[in-house]
């Protein structure tokens, strides 16, 4: 299934952030973990890049000058709610489909 929108790299990546700041190496670990989807680099910055412009998310000061982390904006946090319930309703209608099939 990684055709669907769940392994979209703009949903993993803002579903990583809606828990908290991270750079993108710790965004492509945790989407590994929580999705089973490896992104590539330039798949992954690809997507930050994308994010950043549409203002949904936005890069964090860090001491650090090696990562630089990402947050989630409130747009970003729209968008993704958004997403999800989108989803959401495609699995219940899926799953009720499957029950009387």
């Amino acid at each position: 299934m990684r055709n669907s929108n769940s392994s979209d790299p703009t949903l993993l990546v803002l579903s990583s952030l809606a828990d908290g700041e991270k750079h993108g190496y710790a965004i492509m670990e945790d989407i590994q973990r929580f999705a089973g989807v490896r992104l590539g680099h330039g798949t992954l910055y690809g997507a930050i890049t994308r994010l950043e412009e549409r203002e949904w998310i936005c890069p964090v000061e860090s001491a650090d000058e090696r990562r630089r982390p990402y947050r989630l904006t409130s747009a970003g946090r729209h968008q993704l709610q958004e997403q999800l319930a989108s989803l959401e309703q495609v699995v219940k209608t899926g799953l009720r489909r499957l029950r009387h099939a």
